[in-house]
């Protein structure tokens, strides 16, 4: 048997002979994740001054041109072994993992590398960490015993457990581990992403406070399904899981808007499981019906309801441009994605496209009808593949009250 790999290129070529028979076997030679290049990423992750590493994560891989990606390369390359996962599953894998090794470095309360490495990559629940790095290891000072007694003046204590903590313990194990996994071995990591309260990320609410007429009700998920036959949106099923805000819910308000020719109009909804349909006048004359789905009983507050309902738009001359989510509510979680890439928590979008597919799609958060309609420069993250005929997004930042969210796409020109 003979075996020829070739050095600092992307194939091996493996050459087997049994019994006069040769066997050329091709396989992707496994990314070297130097220590070096761990330690180097995991700074650069921590610098960060607006938050969410796992954000930082997912745009590495989402965008192969981005500065994330160019500084997280090492990190988030070995998770191309998952194959069809998204960039949510490989982001939340990838997470996992420095979850799993934090967590076995020191004690919860005593250790300083520990708590210098969650305050560097904002973890610690009920914590609402400073924006730089310095200002973070600040926090720390409040921990009784741990930097000394009384505490230290200045932040070098801080500093040094630090950089220990990287490059002793982090960063070699993250590179090692990250040299070893394959496919089948991500999973586990994505649960324990899933699944982090011991380590949730935190940071201060932004966005809007609910208006004085929101619906008192949080989504814990929004799936939204869209079926477009030509240019219309012919067909829209969402399932909702809430939880009430207050006691007697018993209704929730339903609207489907999407982007078209003249901008922004209503349609047909019909009840599909765990509501039932009502129409109402509006509260002054010319004010347009307003569709409520009733549920089966009223909700208690901290109550959770599943429920289904579908819009149908008959209208096939309409041109839609947009598929879009009015947040009208308390809000939705940020999203989630299991490691059979179902959403189980957050906004996501889907659309099913006939013979008719756009040139481009965009996924938008919180902009103006104007924004929402500039397509993105070649390369921007917000770009969306169609795969088949469809077109899909998961947001995994939180959706605030007041904002609007979806997918945005532009149309071949006739």
């Amino acid at each position: 048997m003979s075996i020829f790999v070739a050095p600092r290129r992307k194939l091996s070529i493996i050459a087997t002979n049994r019994g006069g028979l040769v066997t050329i076997q091709i396989e992707r030679e496994r990314a070297s994740c130097s220590v070096t290049a761990v330690e180097a990423a995991l700074r650069w992750l921590a610098i960060r001054k607006d938050g969410r590493p796992l954000r930082y994560l997912r745009y590495a891989i989402e965008d192969p041109s981005s500065e994330s990606a160019a500084a997280l390369d090492c990190l988030v390359r070995p998770t191309a072994s998952m194959g069809t996962a998204t960039p949510e599953v490989r982001a939340l894998a990838l997470w996992g993992l420095l979850l799993d090794e934090i967590g076995g470095i020191g004690s919860t309360g005593e250790s300083r590398r520990r708590n210098t490495l969650c305050a560097a990559f904002r973890l610690g629940g009920g914590v609402e960490w400073k924006s730089t790095l310095d200002d973070r290891f600040g926090q720390l000072r409040d921990l009784p015993g741990v930097f000394g007694d009384p505490p230290p003046s200045t932040t070098t204590p801080m500093h040094k457990a630090w950089r220990r903590a990287v490059s002793e313990k982090l960063a070699p194990c993250l590179a090692r581990n990250l040299e070893l996994l394959r496919a089948e071995d991500w999973r586990p990591y994505v649960e324990i992403a899933q699944a982090s309260n011991a380590f949730p990320e935190t940071r201060k609410p932004r966005g809007r406070a609910p208006s004085a007429g929101a619906q008192p009700v949080f989504a814990e998920r929004l799936l939204v399904a869209v079926e477009m036959r030509r240019r219309t949106a012919y067909r829209r099923l969402t399932v909702r899981n809430i939880v009430a805000r207050e006691d007697g819910v018993d209704s929730y308000m339903a609207q489907a808007l999407t982007g078209e020719t003249g901008g922004l109009a209503a349609i047909p909804v019909k009840a599909i499981f765990g509501c039932r349909v009502e129409t109402l006048p509006g509260a002054q004359p010319g004010d347009p019906l307003v569709l409520e789905l009733r549920f089966p009983k009223p909700l208690r507050n901290g109550e959770c309801h599943e429920f289904i309902s579908l819009a149908c738009d008959d209208d096939l001359d309409e041109e839609r441009k947009w598929i879009n989510v009015d947040i009208d509510h308390h809000g939705i979680a940020p999203g989630v994605v299991d490691g059979d890439g179902r959403v189980t928590g957050g906004l996501s979008i889907s659309i099913t496209f006939d013979d008719c597919v756009p040139d481009a799609c965009w996924w938008y958060a919180e902009q103006t009808e104007y924004e929402r309609m500039v397509r993105p420069p070649a390369g921007d993250r917000h770009l969306l593949e169609i795969r088949q005929g469809v077109v899909e997004h998961t947001f995994l930042e939180s959706c605030h009250p007041r904002e609007e969210y979806g997918i945005a796409f532009r149309w071949p020109q006739l």
